[in-house]
Order: C-alpha cells, then structure tokens, then sequence
C-alpha cells in the first residue's frame, strides 16, 4: 500500500527537493499506483503500451503454416505443414509450435518480422540453417525468411524454437540450452 507523508509547509524548499531526487521511472511507477491501490490484492497490472496484447483466438481458424527447413545438419531438414487452431498437421512438435507461435503473436507486431534496419548485431555465426515459412498467421498472410547469419538473426531464430529446430551449436552438454 502506499501511504504518503505531507511535508511541512514551513519548508518547501524541501518538498522541491524530494520530487527532484525522484528518478523519472518511480514517478512513472507512482502515477500507476493511485489505479492499482482500488484493485482487490493479487489483481494483475494493466499491461504496459510497450507490451502490445496477444491476439484473440476467435476468428483464427485459418492459422496453418509451411515451415521448409535446410542445412540444419540433416535431422530436421525438410518441409512441415502446422495447424492451429485447432492443432494438427505433420510438424514434429504440432503443440509446442502452436504454443511458441501464440506467445509471440502480438497486435502490431509480427512474429514472423524481420530484424530491423539498422540493428546493432552480433557478428558470430549460428550455422548455415536457413528456414522458409509460408501460410496464414492471426489472419495475415506469412512469407518469412530464417537464417542464422547473425547474433539476431540468431535471436530471431531462437525465438521460434520449436516450430524451428534447435540448432545443435545452442544446446549444451545435456542437450539443453
């Protein structure tokens, strides 16, 4: 809860400094607070402008996908149809790449986009993998290009794992990240 103390009014020299030694995100923060103080306890967050909301499932029925992968090694090169919504269709991991697909979706933002121009990259080399996803997502038509030429495209890759195989150069010991 957050209680606020009045200070004197014989000095408001000090009540101008304790605002100026507030740093901008906690003023941010308190103006949020006034709302959530008339929210029953365990109430979440409005969710923040930078985080768009997820898609609604209603109208998604036409969610289906063709993910061509190659160069990854030979285990899982090779072309796979995905059906959300509901799920079906030859992909190795139909669920998981459903679900990884649901919580990158976003209105306003694609799962499928590219890195933007002008992005500040790694310069390391995740392998010649290369993936081609084609069909209809949220009700948009997809045509994206996968590589892994860069740390984001890496990034952007890794994202969509596991509707895109992990690539052996990710995984540690024990086969896990």
């Amino acid at each position: 809860m957050l209680q606020v103390t009045p200070l004197t009014p014989a000095r408001p020299g000090l009540r101008r400094l304790a605002i100026a030694a507030v740093p901008p995100a906690a003023l941010t923060a308190l103006a949020a607070a006034p709302a959530a103080a008339g929210a029953p306890p365990g109430t979440p967050a409005a969710p923040s402008p930078a985080a768009p909301p997820p898609v609604p499932d209603r109208g998604r029925d036409g969610d289906h996908l063709t993910v061509t992968v190659r160069d990854s090694g030979g285990r899982a090169d090779g072309t796979y149809e995905l059906r959300c919504h509901p799920e079906g269709g030859g992909h190795p991991d139909v669920s998981g790449a459903c679900r990884v697909l649901d919580r990158e979706t976003r209105w306003g933002v694609g799962a499928f986009a590219p890195v933007p121009s002008g992005s500040v990259c790694t310069m390391q080399y995740g392998g010649p993998a290369t993936a081609h996803v084609t069909g209809t997502w949220a009700g948009r038509p997809v045509d994206a290009t996968f590589d892994r030429r860069n740390g984001c495209e890496i990034a952007r890759w890794n994202r969509l794992v596991p509707l895109l195989p992990e690539m052996p150069s990710e995984a540690g010991p024990s086969g896990t990240a």
